[in-house]
């Protein structure tokens, strides 16, 4: 298990409980503190006194946001573990979640890389049931992954493969989001991912998220009117910025749509609007894909 941590004592207790109480025990885990000023570091201490310092293992992270600590963590944990699990420190896992995704992983070739990840449940600060995060029913695929998030970091369990193609990542490229990455860069050399759409986990939903809810209508508003503020085609300059770095081998198939996607973004409108069409990318909803289209005819993309 791979937690992050900063400032994280009102929470970070039920979550290390819920990964104790899982119903798969064979795991260590690592937490990579940011510089907390609370007392969070006086809490793990209790736990690594409690389980012992070679199954909670506590490190410096590296001060540069959550995305590039779950990704530095990932590297530095080496590749000694079959499966690698990143987890939040404010949401609480379902006892089964750990075997669950397991399970799933193993059934794939373990040449291949290859992602669990999935739906939440959606939860206040006291734990009380807020609903699901969306149910996305379309493919996973890379083509999708240029222009979409579909899982929250807090859901993926990684296979070893799948693990040392993300610690490919360039160390001086800016990561905005460590799921949105793991999605694309996995997805670009031919990796499976596996969306459950059943929650495993409970994502707590409170003023210090970093992302915040992903429930109802208005944040489905909120997610479209990002695609067209310029704000989203600035994240996906950074996501092809790190993917054009990376010492990575994207498939034949995946190299030429990423070429017609990156030439599209830059051609005038007709072009634009044609080969965006041909190649068929998609967000996972209906009201996602019309706002892809939106930001498409206004170059916001």
């Amino acid at each position: 298990m791979l937690l992050c941590s900063f400032n994280g004592n009102k929470y970070i207790s039920r979550q290390i409980d819920s990964i104790i109480n899982q119903t798969e025990k064979n795991w260590t885990i690592f937490i990579s503190d940011d510089g907390s000023t609370d007392n969070t570091l006086d809490i793990l201490r209790e736990y690594q006194e409690q389980l012992g310092q070679e199954r909670l293992v506590i490190i410096n992270g590296p001060g540069k946001g959550f995305a590039r600590n779950f990704i530095s963590l990932l590297e530095r944990v080496g590749n000694e573990f079959d499966y690698f699990a990143f987890c939040d420190q404010d949401d609480e896992w379902m006892p089964e979640k750990l075997a669950i995704a397991i399970k799933k992983l193993s059934e794939i070739d373990r040449g291949s890389p290859a992602v669990y990840c999935g739906r939440t449940s959606l939860v206040d600060e006291k734990g009380n049931h807020l609903g699901e995060s969306p149910l996305f029913e379309k493919k996973p695929s890379f083509k999708n992954a240029l222009i979409q998030s579909i899982a929250g970091g807090n859901t993926m369990v990684l296979n070893q493969t799948a693990k040392k193609v993300v610690d490919k990542t360039p160390r001086d490229v800016e990561i905005i989001s460590h799921d949105w990455w793991v999605y694309i860069i996995v997805t670009a050399v031919g990796g499976y991912i596996y969306y459950d759409p059943e929650p495993v986990i409970k994502y707590r939903q409170h003023t210090d998220n970093i992302v915040g809810s992903n429930l109802g209508w208005l944040a489905r508003l909120k997610r479209i009117s990002g695609l067209l503020d310029g704000h989203f085609k600035g994240w996906i300059d950074l996501n092809l910025y790190a993917l054009n770095k990376s010492d990575i081998v994207i498939t034949p198939e995946n190299m030429k749509i990423l070429n017609s996607f990156d030439c599209a973004r830059k051609s005038g409108l007709f072009k634009r609007l044609y080969t965006f069409n041909k190649l068929k990318m998609y967000r996972q909803t209906y009201l996602g894909t019309l706002g892809l289209y939106v930001a498409i005819l206004l170059k916001k993309l």
